[in-house]
Order: structure tokens, then C-alpha cells, then sequence
């Protein structure tokens, strides 16, 4: 029999009425003659009383006197909840299931608490269990270390945990399941008119999810093109088969797509730009500016070095830490506040002249200012101040993708 993996995240496992359309998506594959995987995240956003957010509300995080390794042990509880709690619904619709942790389930990772890496994953319980299960649900987003110790896989880490075990199963797919019906050209909450993909390459969406696109974690999307497992990314609310993430887009899934220059438009904000100026030798102050900031475990983006200085960005609530470390160098600088990165992805990008020339068209007829840029094979980022977002991207999605009604 052939094996799915099925992950559903906090909102789709996050009351019964819900989980009840999750178990549907459980039950058709069954009926199809799978055998099943699925994967939960903790039910629910913050303030729902199992969600994770909701557990570290009860140390006060984070200002807490909890070791990384003991906040490991608070976080991984939510999503061991959910599973059980998932399991014995999907024996009262009839299928047999039960729930393992993460750890039971063979996922090994490094000792990093709060943001492991998976090393290997041993399914060989998951196997036996397959003899008098024709589900098995396991609790997403952790997993074991060397010393025993459980361990969580950090922001997306139930993405992750699915594809890890798809890949070491040799699964037909893993499906993520959403409240989003697959991934779109654009955010629909900026973009009104953005459509949703039938394919794209894993390429495509790792720079997209890299980019601030957040359906699916760029981790988990690594894996699956390494181990070259097809996911799809899905609604829970429909069955609809969403958008088809493999190695090449075939003609046949969607003409329209493989046609485009630009798979789609994403968007980070919140960001602060600094511009370093040079006033010593620029190989030594680049080196003395990025080794503080690296000791600092302050990770910096869309970085120039010219023979002026240096420009680089920092997430908002890096901004103070940058700043004092800044000072600490007697270094001359300016900051550019409410920022954002917008982002042009297409794998029709490569070797294709105009594409840059487009761009900053399609900005300049909204009155957008670019404060910095850079480009790579498949995408071009742009440095806008925060309050041009909303028209920047409607602009840029108008100028590749058609408007509304093209």
C-alpha cells in the first residue's frame, strides 16, 4: 500500500467542528487505499488554551527562568495533546488509529533546544504500527536528541516533521493542509484579485517562503526537493487538490504557469535599513561590522558593500540591539525605520532582460521609492518604505501577473 502524509496545522485541528473536515481528508484517502500519516500542529492560535502560545503564557515568556531544554518539554506538549485528542476522533468516525510522539515516531535531531535540526528518522514503529493501523498520527514540530532529551523544530517545524517522515517512508505525497485553499500569486490580504497556482517548482517556493510567504515553511520545502517527494498545499475547508509542489511544472497541470516570467510577489515587513559609513579601510570595517553583529546572533539581510560604506537590513526587534552594538564601534551611521523587502520570484526570471527595467517602471508609476535592491536567478528584491507595501505590491503583481479581469 501506498503511504500520504497528512499535516494539518493549528487552525485546522483547533475545535471539533473543524478537526471533523480534517477527518474527512483522513477518510478519503483511506478509501483510496492509502495508508496514512498524519501529521498535527498544537490546536489553535494564542489564547486558545492548548495552543503553544498559550503554554508559554504560563511561565511568562519570555521572561522566564526556564532552560532552553525545559521550554523544549512545555512547547512539545501542545501538539502531543492534539494528537491523541485527533486519534480518538478518528476512531469514533470509524478508522483505526493511534497517536506517537515525534520522538516515538524515529525523528532524531541535533541538541539545538527550541530550533533542532532533523539528522535521520527511523520509521520502523510507524511500519509495525501500519499492521493494525490504517492511520497513525503523530505529534508534529519535535522530536528526540542523542541524549534522549525531547526536542522542537522551531517556526514551521510541523511542516518539517511531515515531509521528513514522507521522505523516509517514500510517500506518493505529503499534503499540507490549510486555511488557505493553496499558494497564491500574492497575499490576499494586499493583493484583492491574486490567484491561487495549480504548480510550481520547488525553487519557486522556497524563494517565496523565504520571501514572507508563509504557508509553507522553507525547511520543510528544502527537504522535499532534496528527497524529490511531491507536496501539495491544500485547504482544510474544500477538497479541492490546491497548488502541486514538485520538480518541474508539466504543461498538462498548467500551461498559464509554466508561460509566466513571475510565479508570484512576496512581501517582509517590519524591517529597519542601516547604512554603515566608511570612514576606515572598507575591508576591515565590513569585517568588524558583520562579525559583532554575527556574535550577536543578529542575522542580517540585503546587505551592499560599496566604497561608501556598507548597507544592510535588521528585523524591528533587532533594531536596539543593532544600534547599541553600532555605538559600541563609534561608527558613523543612519537608519532608514519602516521598512520593507518586496519580492519578484519566477523561474522565467533567469537570463531574461527587462525584468529589472519592469520593475522599477511598475514602482515609479505608483510614486514608490526603491531605497535598495538585488537579484539572484529567479528573484528580485526591492527596499521600500513600509507604507508604499500595499501599492508596491499591487503594482508589481498588476505589471506580471494581469489585473483583475486580464
Amino acid at each position: 500500500m501506498t503511504v500520504i502524509v497528512q499535516k494539518f496545522g493549528g487552525t485546522s485541528v483547533r475545535d471539533e467542528d473543524v478537526r471533523s473536515l480534517a477527518i474527512q481528508h483522513v477518510k478519503s484517502a483511506v478509501d483510496q487505499g492509502h495508508q496514512v500519516v498524519v501529521v498535527v500542529s498544537a490546536m489553535g492560535r494564542k489564547g486558545e488554551p492548548y495552543a503553544t502560545d498559550s503554554l508559554l503564557d504560563l511561565i511568562q515568556y519570555p521572561d522566564h527562568q526556564v532552560s532552553q531544554r525545559e521550554l523544549d518539554q512545555l512547547m512539545s506538549c501542545g501538539e502531543i495533546i492534539s494528537s491523541v485528542v485527533f486519534a480518538n476522533e478518528l476512531r469514533n468516525h470509524g478508522l483505526s488509529a493511534t497517536s506517537i510522539s515525534g520522538a516515538q515516531a524515529g525523528i532524531m535531531t541535533t541538541s539545538d533546544f527550541t530550533n533542532a535540526r532533523i539528522e535521520k528518522v527511523n520509521p520502523d514503529l510507524i511500519n509495525t504500527l501500519f499492521n493494525t493501523n490504517q492511520v497513525i498520527v503523530i505529534a508534529g514540530f519535535q522530536g528526540q536528541d542523542s541524549f534522549g532529551y525531547m526536542t522542537t523544530l522551531g517556526r514551521g517545524g510541523s511542516d518539517t516533521s511531515a515531509v521528513a517522515l514522507g521522505a523516509a517512508l517514500n510517500a506518493q505525497f505529503v499534503d499540507i493542509f490549510t486555511d488557505v485553499d493553496g499558494i497564491k500569486t500574492a497575499d490576499p490580504r494586499l493583493v484583492k484579485h491574486a490567484e491561487t497556482l495549480k504548480a510550481m517548482t520547488y525553487s519557486e517556493i522556497v524563494h517565496l517562503a523565504y520571501e514572507g510567504s508563509k504557508v509553507i515553511h522553507p525547511r520543510a520545502v528544502e527537504i522535499a526537493m532534496q528527497e524529490k517527494i511531491p507536496l501539495r498545499v491544500r485547504s482544510t475547508y474544500s477538497n479541492d487538490e490546491g497548488t502541486l509542489v514538485t520538480s518541474k511544472v508539466n504543461s498538462s497541470i498548467d500551461r498559464s504557469i509554466q508561460d509566466s516570467l513571475v510565479t508570484g510577489i512576496a512581501q517582509v515587513s517590519g524591517l529597519y535599513q542601516i547604512n554603515v559609513d566608511a570612514q576606515e579601510n572598507l575591508i576591515e570595517l565590513h569585517e568588524r561590522v558583520f562579525a559583532q553583529l554575527a556574535e550577536a546572533s543578529i542575522s542580517v539581510d540585503f546587505f551592499n558593500i560599496s566604497s561608501k560604506g556598507i548597507t544592510f537590513t535588521v528585523p524591528k526587534d533587532k533594531w536596539k540591539l543593532t544600534q547599541s552594538i553600532m555605538d559600541s564601534m563609534d561608527l558613523s551611521y543612519t537608519i532608514e525605520e519602516n521598512c520593507a523587502k518586496v519580492s519578484t520570484v519566477g523561474a522565467g526570471i533567469q537570463g531574461v532582460p527587462g525584468v529589472a527595467s519592469k520593475i522599477v517602471t511598475a514602482l515609479a508609476t505608483k510614486n514608490i521609492q526603491i531605497l535598495q535592491s538585488a537579484d539572484s536567478h529567479t528573484t528580485i528584491w526591492v527596499l521600500i518604505k513600509e507604507k508604499d507595501l500595499e501599492a508596491a505590491v499591487n503594482a508589481l503583481h498588476d505589471s506580471f501577473l494581469g489585473k483583475e479581469g486580464d
